[in-house]
C-alpha cells in the first residue's frame, strides 16, 4: 500500500481540504460565473496561491472558508430572488400580459451594500486606508462618457461626479491636501486625514476613448461597491465638521458646471447659519427664562433655518460651508501652513487652464479664485486680483497690477510650500521642470538642479542657514540662534570646514595605524647599518601580505556561498535593483551634461 494512500470517502487533509478551484466553487454555490465573480468583488474575496496545487497549475484556487462565507451571504439569496423575479417578468412579456409586466417592474426587488461596508470596514480608519482605489475609480468614471453598449448609464456618471466634488470640497475647506503632481496619466493628489495618507489619480479633462479590450462589467461591479463606500466616507467626514449630508446645491450653478464652487458656497452658508442659529437660540433661552419668549413650533423653526441656509438672492451651495466650522485650534502645524500659503493672493483663471483642478487646489491652500464665465464670484476687471493663470503663448491685454503666470506655478508652489519667484513661469517662457513630490531624491541618488534651487528658496523663506560645501549640519550648533546673534560669518564657516578636514586626516591616520597593527610589522631602528635593509624588509612584507579589499571580497563571496538559495536569489535581485538605479542616475547625469554642452555651443 502506498504511503499517502487515502481510501475513497475518507476526509481530505492538507491543501486538498483548505483550497478549492473556481469551477468547484461555482458548482458548489450553484451560481453562474459572472455572479460568482460579482460576489467575490463585493465581499472582498480574492484567489489564493497554495504551495501545492492539487488540481494542477492551470486552475484558480480559493480558500474553502471564503467559499463558506459566500454560501451564507444574504446577498446570494437576494440575487436568486431577483433572478426568479426577472423570469416572472419575462414570462409575462412573452404572454403579452402588459399590465402584469408593468406591475411587476414597479415592484422589482433591489438590494443595498450597507451591511457589506459595515462588515468589511468595522472602523472608519479602515475605510480611509482602502480609499485610494475607490477615489481613483470614482474620478475615472466621472470623466467617462455614458455609453449604452458598455452599460454605463448617465446617472452613474453624474453620481460619480457628485461624490468626487463632495470629497474635493471637504479636502479643500479643511485644508487636508498635501501634494499634487501633473503627469501624462492625469493629476495625482495626496491628502492626509486622521494620520492616513490618501493618494488618488484624476484623469485630464479631455475626451476619453473607451478601449475594447476592457471588461466594463467587472469595473462597474467595483464601481458599485466604491460608490457606496465613498458615500459612507463623505457622510462621516461631513458630520465630523457639523455639516449636513447630502448637501443641497444651487441648480443654476449646477447647470453652469460649477459644482465645486456651488459646494463652497453651501459650506459658507451653513457656517453663517450655524452662527446665527446659536445666537438666536441663546436669545430665546434668555427670553424663556424671563417668561417673555413665545412658543414656536418645531416645524416653523426648521423652516426658518432652511430659509437661512439657502438664501434666494445669493447663488450657490457647497464649499464655503465649513470655513468657520473647521477653524479650530486642533489643526496641526502642517495644516496651518497649508491654510496660509495663498492667504493674501487672489487668482483669476483664463479659459484655457484646467479649471476644476485649480478650483480644488487654490482654496485648499487658502486662496480665493474666480474664472471667466457665468456664476464667477468676481470679474476679470477686479483690481484686487494679484495673479492671473494663463496657458497660452502670448497675452494681449494685460493689467499692470497683477502677475501673469502659467498653471505649473500653482502646483510647484503647493509642493514647495512657498511662493516661488514668478520670473520662470511668466507667459511665453518655458517653465522649469515639474518635479514629483512623491520621489525621494536623496534615496534615488540624484538631486535635480531645480530641486536644490527650491531647497535654497525654502531655507531663505524660513530664515534658515544652509551649511557650506564641506560643512555638515552637525557642525552648526544652533544656526537659528547664531543667525539672530550675528555671530555666524564666513570666517567661522571656513574655520569649521578646516576643523572638519583636520578631523578627517586624523581619522585616516588612525585607520592606517590599525592596518599596520594587523600586518604586525616590526621596524627596528637600533643601528645605522640596518637603516638600508629595513625598507627592503618592509616592502617584502607588504608584498607578501594579502590585500584587505581582497579579504573583504572573499568574505562576501563566502557568506554568499553559505546563504540558502532563496536568500541568494533575494540578494541578487537587490543587487540588480541597485545597478538599475545607478544606471538611471548615470543616464540622467549624462543627459544633463549633453544639455549643458548644447547650451554652451548654442551661445
Amino acid at each position: 500500500m502506498p504511503k499517502h494512500y487515502r481510501p475513497a470517502g475518507k476526509k481530505k487533509e492538507g491543501n486538498a481540504a483548505r483550497y478549492i478551484t473556481r469551477s468547484q466553487a461555482v458548482k458548489y454555490l450553484q451560481v453562474s460565473l459572472s455572479l460568482f465573480r460579482k460576489l467575490c468583488i463585493l465581499k472582498g474575496i480574492f484567489p489564493r496561491e497554495p504551495k501545492k496545487k492539487v488540481k494542477g497549475n492551470h486552475h484558480t484556487y480559493y480558500h474553502t472558508k471564503d467559499i463558506l462565507f459566500l454560501k451564507h451571504e444574504p446577498l446570494l439569496e437576494k440575487f436568486r430572488e431577483m433572478r426568479a423575479y426577472e423570469k416572472k417578468i419575462k414570462k409575462a412579456v412573452s404572454k403579452k400580459n402588459r399590465d402584469l409586466a408593468e406591475r411587476l417592474l414597479t415592484r422589482k426587488p433591489s438590494y443595498t451594500l450597507d451591511m457589506l461596508i459595515r462588515e468589511r470596514y468595522p472602523k472608519f480608519i479602515d475605510a480611509l486606508r482602502d480609499l485610494d482605489d475607490c477615489l481613483s475609480m470614482v474620478h475615472l468614471f466621472a470623466a467617462l462618457p455614458a455609453v449604452e453598449r458598455e452599460k454605463i448609464p448617465v446617472n452613474r456618471v453624474h453620481n460619480c461626479r457628485r461624490l468626487g466634488h463632495e470629497w474635493q470640497a471637504y479636502i479643500a475647506r479643511t485644508h487636508k491636501l498635501r501634494k499634487t503632481f501633473i503627469s501624462v496619466k492625469g493629476i495625482y493628489y495626496q491628502a492626509e486625514i486622521d494620520g492616513q495618507k490618501i493618494t488618488w489619480l484624476t484623469p485630464h479633462a479631455l475626451q476619453q476613448v473607451l478601449p475594447d479590450d476592457v471588461d466594463y462589467n467587472i469595473m462597474l461591479t467595483f464601481l458599485e461597491f466604491y460608490e457606496t463606500l465613498q458615500a459612507f466616507v463623505n457622510f462621516k467626514l461631513y458630520h465630523s465638521i457639523n455639516v449636513k449630508y447630502p448637501p443641497i446645491l444651487d441648480p443654476r450653478l449646477e447647470a453652469l458646471a460649477a459644482d465645486l464652487y456651488a459646494l463652497s458656497r453651501y459650506f459658507d452658508n451653513r457656517a453663517s447659519t450655524a452662527e446665527s442659529s446659536t445666537t438666536s437660540f441663546s436669545e430665546t433661552d434668555v427670553s424663556k427664562d424671563q417668561g417673555e419668549g413665545p412658543n414656536y413650533d418645531e416645524s416653523e423653526l426648521r423652516l426658518a433655518q432652511l430659509q437661512q441656509q439657502i438664501p434666494s438672492n445669493e447663488p450657490g451651495a457647497l464649499m464655503h460651508l465649513v470655513q468657520n466650522a473647521t477653524e479650530t485650534d486642533e489643526d496641526d502645524s502642517e495644516t496651518r501652513e497649508c491654510k496660509t500659503l495663498f492667504k493674501d493672493v487672489k487668482f483669476f483663471l483664463s479659459r484655457e487652464v484646467p479649471r476644476e483642478s485649480l478650483l480644488f487646489v487654490i482654496p485648499a491652500f487658502g486662496g480665493s479664485v474666480s474664472w471667466d464665465g457665468e456664476g464667477a464670484p468676481f470679474k476679470e476687471t477686479d483690481q484686487n486680483i494679484t495673479h492671473q493663470i494663463v496657458d497660452r503663448p502670448t497675452q494681449g491685454h494685460k493689467f499692470l497690477s497683477r502677475e501673469y503666470v502659467q498653471p505649473q506655478w500653482i502646483y510647484d508652489c503647493v509642493n514647495a510650500r512657498i511662493l516661488l519667484p514668478v520670473e520662470e513661469y511668466i507667459v511665453g517662457r518655458i517653465p522649469p521642470p515639474h518635479l514629483s513630490p512623491f520621489v525621494d531624491n536623496e534615496a534615488e541618488g540624484y538631486v535635480p538642479e531645480y530641486a536644490e534651487t527650491i531647497k535654497r528658496l525654502q531655507a531663505a523663506a524660513r530664515n534658515e542657514v544652509l551649511p557650506m560645501p564641506g560643512v555638515g549640519k552637525e557642525d552648526l550648533d544652533d544656526p537659528q540662534n547664531l543667525l539672530v546673534e550675528g555671530v555666524l560669518d564666513r570666517a567661522e564657516a571656513i574655520e569649521a570646514a578646516t576643523k572638519k578636514r583636520k578631523m578627517s586626516v586624523l581619522q585616516k591616520q588612525y585607520h592606517d595605524e590599525l592596518k599596520k597593527e594587523l600586518r604586525s610589522t616590526q621596524i627596528s631602528t637600533a643601528s645605522d647599518g640596518n637603516k638600508e635593509s629595513v625598507p627592503e624588509h618592509v616592502d617584502a612584507g607588504e608584498d607578501s601580505l594579502p590585500d584587505l579589499s581582497q579579504i573583504s571580497k572573499d568574505a562576501d563571496s563566502m557568506s554568499k556561498i553559505v546563504m540558502p538559495r532563496k536568500k541568494q536569489k533575494l540578494l541578487k535581485a537587490m543587487e540588480i535593483g541597485k545597478e538599475r538605479k545607478q544606471a538611471s542616475v548615470d543616464r540622467l547625469k549624462e543627459r544633463k551634461r549633453k544639455i549643458e554642452e548644447g547650451k554652451k555651443s548654442g551661445k
